[in-house]
């Protein structure tokens, strides 16, 4: 961990001792936006009780949070280039703590949807530059590491989500969930402000008409997601996929036009970028998906309780947070393409020897299935996080980042979406993991597509860092 705050001559980034306080600002920004997800599902039963709606209705304090988180991202990123990352992720974080409070004080469910939707808005402020930020603040040597780190901070946050929301469900009221973020929030926003890197925006408009596409375009789509992983009529998922495809249209018309697009089209000119974004969409719709497909394989078919469930869940998670920063940082010496594809590989037969777990299975049997899924999505995200910031050039390095945590979103939905629409149909539980294992091994396709460039791209990075090291020995 020290590596990661040591100065090389030549380094790009911030100085080695800045570094500490600023990816501290970061890890609780983004901690409180993962945890809150998954520690308010365990609340969800309390709220509808208290709040004296059904549990349809209750579903909505998730749901709305994640849907304009999610249709927010790229707008927040693209944004963020006017105003300053730093700006902007202060802002956001400032948002989510005072949605929190009022959350925490809300006694209606209307007024509570209204706080967590600006939750979300604050979320997407912040998770929408962090890759980005990242990328700032440490030197590009030291980036599959940085990310790896990341890796472990969203892992853990997913992880002790429902441990955390329990524990303090066992003492006090739904309400303490969200008075939680104060403190934590406080001293974040305080850490950002100090130690984040400070820049200029840029000068120029914003592409309003495409951040409404953008919206529309994002937030229909989820809608339609929500609409097939509850088994709702199928009419009104094809409504809301249609208008998702037809602004999705009208909004890549604007990016070729606009002097400042939200997308900019010259990022998925580099093949690298595209292969990355690709392999990143696709592994994460097996993750949504298995994520779903297992609660179901646990409690229906193999009899465990709710419990057990989240113990059972438990291997995944902490896989990825001991796998991910040594895969993060191996990523920095060794072709992330090829270790991301190895990744696939493990995750992909993870899935499939949980799609052939049998209901009479042992947890050891379970446990060691889950844990392998881990092990390959931990060995899979930070190199392909790496490879997909680094191929985009650094002054797009934003824009990337929204498209990084746009691609996550919309493979987690769609994997969720499809196990509701394979449950609706009446298919088996262990179908919709074989779609997941059909979803990694197209993204291993793509993983394995880039492999070449990746490995010429990391030697040219390399001999630019031994003609630097050498320069400045001369001049010693």
């Amino acid at each position: 961990m020290s590596r990661l705050f040591t100065t090389r001559p030549g380094d790009d980034g911030l100085p080695g001792p800045e570094r500490r306080l600023a990816v501290l600002a970061l890890i609780l920004g983004t901690l409180m936006a993962v945890v809150d997800v998954t520690m308010v599902n365990i609340a969800l039963p309390s709220i509808a009780r208290d709040l004296q709606v059904s549990d349809a209705r209750a579903v909505w304090v998730t749901n709305l949070y994640q849907i304009v988180c999610a249709a927010f991202l790229l707008v927040c990123a693209s944004f963020s280039e006017m105003v300053s990352r730093r700006r902007l992720y202060v802002a956001g974080l400032a948002l989510f703590v005072l949605a929190s409070l009022g959350a925490a004080l809300s006694r209606s469910l209307e007024w509570l949807l209204v706080f967590r939707a600006l939750q979300g808005l604050g979320a997407a402020a912040t998770l929408s530059i962090g890759p980005s930020l990242y990328r700032s603040i440490f030197p590009t040597r030291l980036l599959g590491s940085a990310l790896g780190l990341s890796a472990l901070v969203v892992a853990g946050g997913y992880a002790a989500g429902p441990a955390l929301g329990g524990l303090v469900l066992s003492v006090v009221s739904w309400p303490w969930l969200f008075a939680l973020h104060l403190p934590l929030g406080i001293i974040s926003l305080w850490l950002a402000w100090r130690a984040l890197p400070r820049e200029k925006g840029r000068r120029g408009g914003f592409d309003g008409r495409g951040a409404l596409g953008s919206v529309v375009m994002l937030g229909s789509f989820f809608l339609a997601m929500d609409t097939l992983a509850h088994a709702a009529p199928l009419w009104q998922a094809l409504a809301w996929l249609a208008l998702s495809v037809v602004t999705g249209y009208l909004f890549l018309r604007r990016q070729r036009r606009a002097s400042h697009p939200l997308l900019p089209p010259l990022l998925f000119r580099v093949a690298r970028f595209r292969l990355a974004v690709s392999a990143s969409g696709l592994a994460f719709v097996g993750q949504g998906l298995a994520f779903v497909a297992l609660s179901f394989l646990y409690q229906q078919e193999m009899g465990f309780s709710p419990l057990h469930t989240a113990w059972l869940f438990t291997p995944w998670p902490l896989a990825i947070m001991l796998v991910g920063p040594i895969a993060g940082r191996l990523a920095d010496r060794v072709n992330p393409s090829l270790m991301a594809s190895v990744g696939l590989v493990l995750l992909m037969l993870g899935l499939a020897s949980l799609a052939l777990l049998p209901q009479d299975a042992s947890i050891v049997d379970s446990l060691w299935r889950t844990a392998l899924c881990g092990i390959g999505f931990g060995l899979f995200q930070p190199p392909n996080n790496r490879e997909l910031m680094t191929s985009a050039p650094r002054e797009l390095s934003t824009s990337a980042s929204g498209v990084l945590s746009t691609t996550r979103t919309v493979g987690q939905s769609l994997g969720v979406a499809l196990v509701g629409a394979f449950m609706a149909a009446s298919a088996p539980v262990q179908a919709t993991l074989w779609i997941g294992c059909l979803a990694c091994l197209l993204a291993l396709v793509a993983s394995l597509a880039r492999v070449t460039l990746a490995g010429a791209a990391q030697a040219d990075n390399c001999d630019e860092d031994s003609q630097v090291q050498s320069s400045s020995k001369r001049v010693q």
